[in-house]
């Protein structure tokens, strides 16, 4: 039986990263109900669409319904292997040979996706990962799973392992190729969370599911991935008659990273239309804005006592949100201090808010500090000062 060590706070789950990056501060309250998202649909009975940077799930469409995973379940058997390569477990000029069960059940004569390996041949990991992620070989999936566990029920012990580590609570494995198996199952939430894994922990190796294509015994063959050509850089396509057509897909435009799973599809065709859809919907239709920067003064304070006037109000941290495009034309943004502020003010101290509202309504405060320390004044400055408040005009 395997067993998982224990994952450090950087790789606990997007999800659950973005629920504690809400309760900082970091993110909108729901921000505009009406717009784009509201009206966006697609055909993929089960479908999910998140921004990488803020966790927003911009879309999602029955995103928590177990379906059989087809290739990929591949994801997770890539995420073990590059899991145990980075720990030390293997390297990638370990060497496993090809069995008859990997070369039967995954082989030519499947009728599945195969990396084509010769019954017997030593090949090495760093081949068979090639031939897992680019050629989506189901012979690559077996040999890696019975060369690095011993066999492929051991291996799928390892991936649920995994899977628990990760937080995916709906998602079982029984295989490493996602052939059909009772009781496997993944959901598109789940694999959308896997993804961010992937590219967010392994970047070197995230690469290669941007590759095209791999020779391997005279064979070359290209990436399945549709949406390659149409700017994703990853990840892995699915198919099996119980599943339909799936995609696991990331994308990047101006610095913004979005992650589309979807299945359930008809066909090939119509699988690459609606994930370019939902992709050009995620990349096109929102915007992220900043609304305040950190560090940078957004209004003032006034200080009585003190030896200067006022003091500049700055926020601790940088305020980014992702909102439907142009749907910040009407927020309106107010300073509310706390001043004026006796003297002495130490720097970092609680000084006001920054206030956003929208049509009148309330939508984000953000804390305000002092960004400079302000002494007290001197005797003769504060009897000045109080000399010329008496003969100001009362304020309205």
């Amino acid at each position: 039986m395997w067993t998982r060590r224990p994952l450090p706070r950087r790789l606990l789950p997007r999800s659950l990263r973005a629920s504690l990056a809400r309760l900082a501060g970091f993110l909108f309250l729901a921000v505009i109900a009406a717009g784009p998202a509201g009206a966006f649909e697609t055909k993929a009975p089960t479908a999910i669409l998140i921004d990488v940077g803020t966790g927003r799930v911009l879309y999602e469409k029955n995103a928590d319904d177990p379906i059989p995973p087809a290739s990929l379940a591949k994801l997770m058997t890539a995420t073990v292997v590059f899991d145990m390569l980075k720990s030390g477990e293997t390297t990638r000029d370990a060497t496993f040979e090809v069995s008859e069960k990997a070369w039967r059940e995954g082989g030519a004569n499947s009728g599945g996706s195969t990396m084509f390996l010769p019954v017997h041949k030593q090949v090495s990991l760093d081949d068979l990962i090639k031939g897992l992620i680019i050629q989506s070989g189901n012979d690559a999936a077996i040999v890696i799973a019975e060369g690095l566990a011993g066999s492929v029920e051991a291996f799928a012990d390892r991936m649920n392992a995994e899977a628990t580590a990760l937080g995916l609570s709906h998602s079982h494995f029984v295989n490493p190729h996602g052939l059909p198996a009772p009781g496997q199952k993944v959901t598109m939430r789940d694999l959308a969370v896997l993804a961010e894994h992937l590219i967010e922990t392994y970047p070197e190796d995230y690469a290669l599911f941007s590759r095209e294509k791999f020779t391997f015994n005279g064979i070359t063959q290209k990436n399945r991935n549709p949406l390659l050509a149409l700017g994703a850089d990853g990840l892995k396509t699915g198919h099996t008659s119980a599943s339909g057509y799936g995609l696991v897909a990331s994308a990047t435009r101006d610095g913004r990273r979005i992650v589309l799973a979807m299945s359930g599809m008809q066909s090939s065709e119509e699988r690459a239309r609606e994930a370019r859809r939902l992709v050009d919907f995620g990349l096109q239709d929102f915007e992220e804005v900043t609304l305040v920067e950190v560090g940078q003064p957004v209004g003032e304070a006034a200080v009585s006592a003190g030896a200067a006037a006022s003091v500049p109000l700055v926020p601790a941290k940088t305020l980014k949100v992702l909102v439907p495009r142009g749907s910040l034309a009407d927020v309106t943004r107010r300073i509310e201090s706390n001043g004026p502020l006796p003297a002495p003010v130490q720097k970092g101290q609680r000084a006001g808010w920054a206030i956003f509202t929208r049509g009148g309504e309330t939508m984000r405060q953000v804390p305000l500090y002092a960004a400079d320390g302000v002494a007290r004044a001197g005797v003769l400055s504060r009897i000045a000062e109080t000399v010329a408040a008496q003969f100001r005009p009362d304020q309205p």
